[in-house]
Protein backbone atom coordinates (compact mmCIF):
# COMPACT_ATOMS: atom_id res chain seq x y z
CA UNK A 1 0.00 0.00 0.00
CA UNK A 2 1.03 3.47 -1.27
CA UNK A 3 0.60 7.11 -0.16
CA UNK A 4 -2.16 8.30 -2.32
CA UNK A 5 -0.77 11.78 -2.95
CA UNK A 6 2.67 13.83 -2.41
CA UNK A 7 2.27 17.19 -1.60
CA UNK A 8 5.45 19.51 -3.15
CA UNK A 9 8.04 20.04 -0.40
CA UNK A 10 7.38 23.78 -0.76
CA UNK A 11 3.68 23.80 -0.81
CA UNK A 12 3.81 21.53 2.67
CA UNK A 13 6.54 23.79 4.11
CA UNK A 14 4.74 26.92 3.98
CA UNK A 15 0.79 25.05 4.59
CA UNK A 16 2.82 24.45 8.06
CA UNK A 17 4.51 27.59 8.88
CA UNK A 18 1.23 29.27 7.56
CA UNK A 19 -0.62 27.52 10.81
CA UNK A 20 2.35 28.12 13.10
CA UNK A 21 1.79 31.10 15.04
CA UNK A 22 4.81 32.75 16.68
CA UNK A 23 4.97 32.86 20.58
CA UNK A 24 4.02 36.65 21.90
CA UNK A 25 4.94 35.96 25.59
CA UNK A 26 8.09 37.24 26.69
CA UNK A 27 9.92 37.10 29.89
CA UNK A 28 13.38 38.98 31.48
CA UNK A 29 16.75 37.35 31.55
CA UNK A 30 19.90 38.58 33.30
CA UNK A 31 21.74 39.91 29.79
CA UNK A 32 25.12 37.33 30.94
CA UNK A 33 22.19 34.66 30.11
CA UNK A 34 20.75 36.15 26.79
CA UNK A 35 22.86 34.32 24.03
CA UNK A 36 20.53 32.82 21.62
CA UNK A 37 17.59 34.72 22.75
CA UNK A 38 15.49 36.79 20.39
CA UNK A 39 15.11 40.41 21.43
CA UNK A 40 11.42 41.35 22.21
CA UNK A 41 11.12 45.10 22.41
CA UNK A 42 13.72 48.05 20.98
CA UNK A 43 16.65 48.83 22.94
CA UNK A 44 18.29 52.38 23.61
CA UNK A 45 21.04 53.45 24.66
CA UNK A 46 20.85 55.72 27.97
CA UNK A 47 24.24 57.13 27.58
CA UNK A 48 27.04 57.44 25.23
CA UNK A 49 29.67 54.77 24.43
CA UNK A 50 32.34 55.75 25.33
CA UNK A 51 31.26 58.11 27.64
CA UNK A 52 34.83 60.44 26.81
CA UNK A 53 37.67 60.83 24.16
CA UNK A 54 40.30 58.10 24.37
CA UNK A 55 43.04 57.71 22.65
CA UNK A 56 43.47 55.31 19.97
CA UNK A 57 47.02 54.68 20.18
CA UNK A 58 49.66 54.69 22.54
CA UNK A 59 51.53 57.99 22.42
CA UNK A 60 51.44 61.46 23.46
CA UNK A 61 47.89 63.97 23.38
CA UNK A 62 48.61 67.28 21.79
CA UNK A 63 47.49 70.17 20.14
CA UNK A 64 47.51 69.35 16.21
CA UNK A 65 48.74 72.82 15.67
CA UNK A 66 52.02 72.40 17.96
CA UNK A 67 53.27 69.21 15.37
CA UNK A 68 52.78 71.75 11.80
CA UNK A 69 55.97 70.79 10.11
CA UNK A 70 57.55 67.94 12.35
CA UNK A 71 59.25 65.32 10.16
CA UNK A 72 61.98 62.51 11.22
CA UNK A 73 64.57 64.88 10.59
CA UNK A 74 63.04 67.83 11.37
CA UNK A 75 61.74 67.16 15.16
CA UNK A 76 59.65 69.36 17.18
CA UNK A 77 60.29 69.66 20.97
CA UNK A 78 57.21 69.79 23.01
CA UNK A 79 57.25 69.68 27.12
CA UNK A 80 55.94 66.61 29.16
CA UNK A 81 53.24 67.35 31.46
CA UNK A 82 50.01 66.03 33.06
CA UNK A 83 47.58 68.50 31.34
CA UNK A 84 47.72 69.96 27.48
CA UNK A 85 48.25 73.34 26.50
CA UNK A 86 50.48 74.57 23.50
CA UNK A 87 53.93 73.44 23.91
CA UNK A 88 52.71 70.79 26.28
CA UNK A 89 52.21 67.11 25.55
CA UNK A 90 50.96 64.59 27.76
CA UNK A 91 51.60 60.72 27.74
CA UNK A 92 48.69 58.72 26.97
CA UNK A 93 47.84 54.72 26.21
CA UNK A 94 45.18 53.29 23.89
CA UNK A 95 41.71 53.74 25.33
CA UNK A 96 43.21 56.37 28.23
CA UNK A 97 41.00 59.49 28.32
CA UNK A 98 42.46 62.56 26.58
CA UNK A 99 43.37 65.59 28.45
CA UNK A 100 40.82 68.39 27.67
CA UNK A 101 43.26 70.79 25.47
CA UNK A 102 44.32 68.08 23.84
CA UNK A 103 42.75 67.38 19.92
CA UNK A 104 45.22 64.44 18.71
CA UNK A 105 47.79 61.61 20.17
CA UNK A 106 51.05 61.23 18.39
CA UNK A 107 52.07 57.50 18.39
CA UNK A 108 55.09 56.57 20.37
CA UNK A 109 56.54 55.30 17.79
CA UNK A 110 56.98 58.70 16.10
CA UNK A 111 58.36 60.07 19.36
CA UNK A 112 61.30 60.32 21.86
CA UNK A 113 61.52 61.11 25.41
CA UNK A 114 64.57 63.11 26.28
CA UNK A 115 64.65 63.72 30.08
CA UNK A 116 61.30 66.39 30.45
CA UNK A 117 60.12 67.34 27.27
CA UNK A 118 59.19 64.89 23.84
CA UNK A 119 60.87 64.77 20.31
CA UNK A 120 57.68 64.47 17.70
CA UNK A 121 58.73 63.30 14.51
CA UNK A 122 55.39 63.67 13.26
CA UNK A 123 52.70 65.75 12.05
CA UNK A 124 49.43 64.86 13.16
CA UNK A 125 45.78 66.34 12.22
CA UNK A 126 43.01 67.31 14.42
CA UNK A 127 41.37 64.25 15.91
CA UNK A 128 43.90 62.07 14.66
CA UNK A 129 44.33 58.84 16.61
CA UNK A 130 41.55 59.84 18.75
CA UNK A 131 38.06 58.11 19.78
CA UNK A 132 35.24 60.45 20.10
CA UNK A 133 32.60 60.41 22.82
CA UNK A 134 29.67 58.57 21.51
CA UNK A 135 31.65 57.49 17.95
CA UNK A 136 30.83 53.72 18.79
CA UNK A 137 26.86 54.46 20.56
CA UNK A 138 25.15 57.68 20.78
CA UNK A 139 22.52 58.22 23.81
CA UNK A 140 19.19 57.51 22.14
CA UNK A 141 20.59 55.57 19.33
CA UNK A 142 18.75 52.28 18.66
CA UNK A 143 21.34 49.19 19.59
CA UNK A 144 18.73 46.57 18.64
CA UNK A 145 15.76 46.31 17.37
CA UNK A 146 12.90 43.74 17.98
CA UNK A 147 13.62 40.23 16.73
CA UNK A 148 16.85 40.16 17.02
CA UNK A 149 18.60 37.35 17.51
CA UNK A 150 21.68 38.13 20.24
CA UNK A 151 25.09 37.09 19.75
CA UNK A 152 28.56 37.59 21.70
CA UNK A 153 28.92 40.71 20.12
CA UNK A 154 25.78 41.99 21.38
CA UNK A 155 25.55 41.09 24.68
CA UNK A 156 28.67 42.64 25.31
CA UNK A 157 27.91 45.90 23.68
CA UNK A 158 24.80 46.09 25.69
CA UNK A 159 27.15 45.02 28.46
CA UNK A 160 29.21 47.99 27.51
CA UNK A 161 26.45 50.50 27.68
CA UNK A 162 25.23 48.69 31.40
CA UNK A 163 22.29 47.10 30.26
CA UNK A 164 21.57 44.52 32.81
CA UNK A 165 18.42 42.20 31.88
CA UNK A 166 16.48 42.20 28.51
CA UNK A 167 12.86 41.09 27.59
CA UNK A 168 12.93 38.34 25.31
CA UNK A 169 10.40 36.17 23.72
CA UNK A 170 9.35 32.97 25.52
CA UNK A 171 11.66 29.58 24.27
CA UNK A 172 9.41 27.10 22.48
CA UNK A 173 8.18 24.20 24.29
CA UNK A 174 8.68 20.82 22.18
CA UNK A 175 7.01 17.92 23.23
CA UNK A 176 8.38 14.92 21.88
CA UNK A 177 6.70 11.51 21.44
CA UNK A 178 7.94 8.33 20.49
CA UNK A 179 5.98 5.88 18.93
CA UNK A 180 6.60 2.15 18.02
CA UNK A 181 6.17 -1.09 19.54
CA UNK A 182 9.21 -2.20 18.24
CA UNK A 183 10.98 0.38 20.61
CA UNK A 184 12.75 0.16 24.15
CA UNK A 185 14.99 1.92 25.98
CA UNK A 186 17.32 -0.67 26.43
CA UNK A 187 18.23 -4.60 26.12
CA UNK A 188 16.86 -5.11 22.23
CA UNK A 189 16.04 -8.30 21.90
CA UNK A 190 15.11 -9.67 18.20
CA UNK A 191 12.43 -7.44 16.26
CA UNK A 192 13.46 -4.70 18.83
CA UNK A 193 15.33 -1.77 18.70
CA UNK A 194 16.81 1.16 21.26
CA UNK A 195 13.96 4.27 20.60
CA UNK A 196 17.02 6.83 19.39
CA UNK A 197 14.74 9.63 17.05
CA UNK A 198 12.78 10.85 19.99
CA UNK A 199 16.18 11.52 21.92
CA UNK A 200 17.95 12.96 18.78
CA UNK A 201 15.16 15.00 17.70
CA UNK A 202 14.61 16.20 21.16
CA UNK A 203 18.84 17.45 21.34
CA UNK A 204 17.83 19.17 17.90
CA UNK A 205 15.22 20.83 19.16
CA UNK A 206 16.91 22.02 21.87
CA UNK A 207 20.39 22.95 19.86
CA UNK A 208 17.27 25.43 17.55
CA UNK A 209 16.50 27.45 21.08
CA UNK A 210 13.67 25.29 21.99
CA UNK A 211 13.25 23.46 25.25
CA UNK A 212 11.75 19.57 25.13
CA UNK A 213 9.38 17.58 26.92
CA UNK A 214 11.30 13.94 26.12
CA UNK A 215 7.93 11.35 26.53
CA UNK A 216 8.12 7.83 27.47
CA UNK A 217 7.72 5.11 24.47
CA UNK A 218 4.18 5.21 23.23
CA UNK A 219 2.62 1.95 21.61
CA UNK A 220 0.62 1.22 18.30
CA UNK A 221 -2.41 2.13 20.02
CA UNK A 222 -4.69 4.55 18.50
CA UNK A 223 -6.15 5.15 21.74
CA UNK A 224 -2.83 5.55 23.83
CA UNK A 225 -1.39 7.85 20.87
CA UNK A 226 -4.55 9.86 21.00
CA UNK A 227 -3.84 10.00 24.91
CA UNK A 228 -0.39 11.20 24.24
CA UNK A 229 -1.50 14.02 21.67
CA UNK A 230 -3.95 15.34 24.46
CA UNK A 231 -1.78 15.20 27.22
CA UNK A 232 0.86 17.54 25.96
CA UNK A 233 -1.56 19.75 23.70
CA UNK A 234 -0.53 22.71 25.92
CA UNK A 235 3.20 22.65 24.26
CA UNK A 236 3.97 25.22 21.24
CA UNK A 237 4.64 21.94 18.72
CA UNK A 238 4.21 18.01 19.31
CA UNK A 239 6.87 15.96 17.37
CA UNK A 240 5.97 11.98 17.22
CA UNK A 241 8.34 9.57 15.44
CA UNK A 242 7.57 6.32 14.13
CA UNK A 243 4.06 5.47 12.52
CA UNK A 244 3.69 7.94 10.10
CA UNK A 245 3.25 5.44 6.45
CA UNK A 246 0.17 3.50 5.63
CA UNK A 247 0.64 0.07 7.42
CA UNK A 248 -1.32 -1.34 9.73
CA UNK A 249 0.65 -0.24 12.86
CA UNK A 250 0.95 3.46 10.81
CA UNK A 251 -1.58 4.88 13.31
CA UNK A 252 -0.13 8.28 13.97
CA UNK A 253 -1.03 10.79 11.25
CA UNK A 254 -4.80 9.29 11.68
CA UNK A 255 -4.88 9.87 15.45
CA UNK A 256 -3.97 13.79 14.29
CA UNK A 257 -6.88 13.72 11.52
CA UNK A 258 -9.53 12.30 14.33
CA UNK A 259 -8.12 15.34 17.26
CA UNK A 260 -7.71 18.30 14.86
CA UNK A 261 -6.81 18.48 11.44
CA UNK A 262 -4.34 16.74 9.34
CA UNK A 263 -3.01 19.54 7.05
CA UNK A 264 -0.75 16.98 4.65
CA UNK A 265 0.67 13.50 4.95
CA UNK A 266 2.81 12.29 2.32
CA UNK A 267 5.37 14.64 1.12
CA UNK A 268 7.93 14.92 -2.11
CA UNK A 269 11.33 14.62 -0.18
CA UNK A 270 13.66 12.06 0.23
CA UNK A 271 13.50 10.57 2.09
CA UNK A 272 11.26 11.13 4.38
CA UNK A 273 7.94 10.91 2.39
CA UNK A 274 5.55 10.11 4.79
CA UNK A 275 5.83 12.96 7.06
CA UNK A 276 2.40 14.43 8.26
CA UNK A 277 1.64 17.77 9.40
CA UNK A 278 -1.18 18.77 11.43
CA UNK A 279 -2.77 20.64 13.93
CA UNK A 280 -4.76 19.29 17.26
CA UNK A 281 -6.75 21.84 19.21
CA UNK A 282 -4.54 24.44 17.19
CA UNK A 283 -1.18 22.78 18.64
CA UNK A 284 1.10 22.53 15.55
CA UNK A 285 2.25 18.60 15.17
CA UNK A 286 5.05 17.21 12.76
CA UNK A 287 4.64 13.43 12.71
CA UNK A 288 7.96 12.33 11.70
CA UNK A 289 8.85 8.92 9.83
CA UNK A 290 10.13 5.82 11.95
CA UNK A 291 13.49 5.74 10.36
CA UNK A 292 16.28 7.39 11.84
CA UNK A 293 17.69 9.19 8.43
CA UNK A 294 14.12 10.15 7.46
CA UNK A 295 12.84 11.12 10.59
CA UNK A 296 16.62 13.65 10.88
CA UNK A 297 15.52 14.87 7.45
CA UNK A 298 12.16 15.60 8.41
CA UNK A 299 13.42 17.64 11.63
CA UNK A 300 15.74 19.57 9.40
CA UNK A 301 13.17 20.38 6.91
CA UNK A 302 10.31 20.88 8.60
CA UNK A 303 10.96 20.68 12.47
CA UNK A 304 13.69 23.51 12.49
CA UNK A 305 11.63 26.32 10.38
CA UNK A 306 8.55 25.68 12.87
CA UNK A 307 10.62 25.92 15.69
CA UNK A 308 11.97 29.53 14.43
CA UNK A 309 8.61 30.68 13.22
CA UNK A 310 7.62 29.89 17.31
CA UNK A 311 10.64 31.75 18.21
CA UNK A 312 10.69 34.50 15.98
CA UNK A 313 13.98 33.53 14.90
CA UNK A 314 15.16 34.35 11.39
CA UNK A 315 15.13 31.32 9.32
CA UNK A 316 16.79 32.27 5.50
CA UNK A 317 20.11 31.96 7.17
CA UNK A 318 22.09 28.58 6.74
CA UNK A 319 25.57 27.88 7.40
CA UNK A 320 26.42 26.61 3.91
CA UNK A 321 30.31 25.90 1.64
CA UNK A 322 30.21 24.90 -1.72
CA UNK A 323 32.98 22.15 -2.71
CA UNK A 324 33.57 19.86 -5.57
CA UNK A 325 32.11 16.24 -5.65
CA UNK A 326 33.95 13.66 -5.44
CA UNK A 327 31.45 11.38 -7.20
CA UNK A 328 28.20 11.54 -8.74
CA UNK A 329 25.00 12.29 -6.76
CA UNK A 330 21.86 10.91 -7.78
CA UNK A 331 18.33 12.51 -6.73
CA UNK A 332 14.68 10.77 -6.10
CA UNK A 333 12.58 12.30 -9.60
CA UNK A 334 10.41 14.07 -8.94
CA UNK A 335 11.57 14.36 -4.97
CA UNK A 336 13.12 17.08 -3.25
CA UNK A 337 16.49 15.00 -2.25
CA UNK A 338 18.58 15.39 0.69
CA UNK A 339 21.57 13.57 -0.21
CA UNK A 340 23.83 12.54 3.19
CA UNK A 341 27.60 14.20 2.20
CA UNK A 342 30.97 14.86 4.26
CA UNK A 343 33.77 17.33 3.58
CA UNK A 344 36.96 15.67 2.99
CA UNK A 345 40.12 17.18 2.72
CA UNK A 346 37.98 20.20 0.61
CA UNK A 347 36.00 17.86 -1.45
CA UNK A 348 32.32 17.15 -0.84
CA UNK A 349 31.78 13.36 -0.82
CA UNK A 350 28.29 11.73 -0.74
CA UNK A 351 28.06 9.29 2.43
CA UNK A 352 27.88 5.75 1.49
CA UNK A 353 26.54 5.66 -1.82
CA UNK A 354 26.95 2.44 -4.02
CA UNK A 355 28.86 2.52 -7.36
CA UNK A 356 25.09 3.82 -9.23
CA UNK A 357 25.08 6.75 -7.16
CA UNK A 358 22.16 5.67 -5.39
CA UNK A 359 22.16 6.87 -1.86
CA UNK A 360 22.37 4.74 1.61
CA UNK A 361 19.06 3.37 3.03
CA UNK A 362 16.92 5.72 5.23
CA UNK A 363 17.49 3.66 8.09
CA UNK A 364 20.65 3.94 8.13
CA UNK A 365 21.72 6.09 11.23
CA UNK A 366 25.65 5.61 10.64
CA UNK A 367 25.24 7.32 7.28
CA UNK A 368 23.99 11.03 9.52
CA UNK A 369 26.44 10.05 11.54
CA UNK A 370 29.19 10.39 9.56
CA UNK A 371 28.21 13.21 7.43
CA UNK A 372 28.83 16.86 7.62
CA UNK A 373 25.39 18.27 5.84
CA UNK A 374 23.41 17.77 2.71
CA UNK A 375 23.30 18.44 -0.64
CA UNK A 376 20.02 19.06 -1.56
CA UNK A 377 18.79 18.43 -5.29
CA UNK A 378 15.79 19.88 -6.26
CA UNK A 379 12.98 17.67 -7.36
CA UNK A 380 13.64 18.37 -11.23
CA UNK A 381 17.43 17.75 -11.14
CA UNK A 382 18.19 14.42 -11.94
CA UNK A 383 21.27 14.94 -9.55
CA UNK A 384 24.68 15.84 -9.72
CA UNK A 385 28.11 14.49 -11.98
CA UNK A 386 31.26 14.11 -10.16
CA UNK A 387 33.81 17.43 -10.50
CA UNK A 388 30.28 19.54 -9.87
CA UNK A 389 30.44 22.45 -7.82
CA UNK A 390 28.15 21.68 -5.13
CA UNK A 391 26.54 23.52 -2.29
CA UNK A 392 26.53 21.63 1.28
CA UNK A 393 23.69 23.02 3.64
CA UNK A 394 25.85 22.24 7.28
CA UNK A 395 24.61 20.49 9.97
CA UNK A 396 24.53 22.90 12.94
Amino acid sequence: MKLKTRTPFEAALDTFLTAIVPIEETEVTPIREARGRVVAHQIIAQRDEPNYRRAAMDGYAVVADDTLGASEHSPIVLGVGNSVRRGVASRVHTGSKIPDQADSVVMVEDTERLGDVVEVRAHVHPFENVGLKGEDIGRGDVVVEPGHQLRPADIGLLSSLEVRDVTVYRRPDVAIIPTGEELVEKGPLEGEVIETNGLITALLVEQWGARYRYRSIVTDARELIEAALLRDIDADLILTTGGTSVGIRDLVPEAVRKLGKLLVHGIAISPAKPTALGLVENTPVACLPGFPVACLVASYAFVKPAVYRLAHFDHTFERTVTGTLASKVMGKPGSRTYARVAIRRGRVEPVMTSKSGILPGSGILSSMAKADGFVIIPENVEGYDEGQQVEVVLFD
